[in-house]
């Protein structure tokens, strides 16, 4: 599976991957805001996009439309990670029908159910990880 980290933060950044290589997924790049995964996303395809939301030049809510309405990245899965958690934000995330929502801080287990989730509702396999 080939994922995309979008954070404008050097080290949360670091703490996803760390996270999401503990999970087995080893096809990672990284991005420091929207407008560097925009790039990324125009020249490959990628499996899953895990964004924050408040990011400086382009944020992830203005990431999020233009994968779901300019880019052809429709069977993309999109997980965003956040500190927002406002009842007004999580609803237009809802509305903009993202695959799965965490707020941070969280821990490698909540991560991985929401992998678990996102497989489980696109009809794919979730990743074998060995966490304890």
């Amino acid at each position: 599976m080939k994922v995309l980290v979008v954070d404008d933060m050097p080290l949360m950044r670091h703490v996803l991957i760390n996270m999401l290589r503990k999970l087995k997924y080893t096809d990672i790049t990284e991005a420091t805001d929207g407008i560097q995964a925009v790039s990324y996303l125009k020249k490959q395809k990628f499996d899953l996009l895990v964004t924050d939301l408040n990011m400086p030049k382009m944020d992830g809510t203005m990431l999020i439309d233009m994968v779901k309405h300019e880019l052809a990245c429709h069977k993309m899965a999109i997980l965003v990670v956040t500190c927002e958690d406002n009842r007004r934000t999580l609803l237009k995330l809802i509305s903009a029908r993202v695959d799965g929502i965490i707020v941070k801080p969280f821990c490698l287990n909540t991560l991985e159910k929401q992998l678990q989730c996102i497989a489980t509702k696109r009809g794919k396999q979730p990743l074998k990880s060995q966490v304890l």
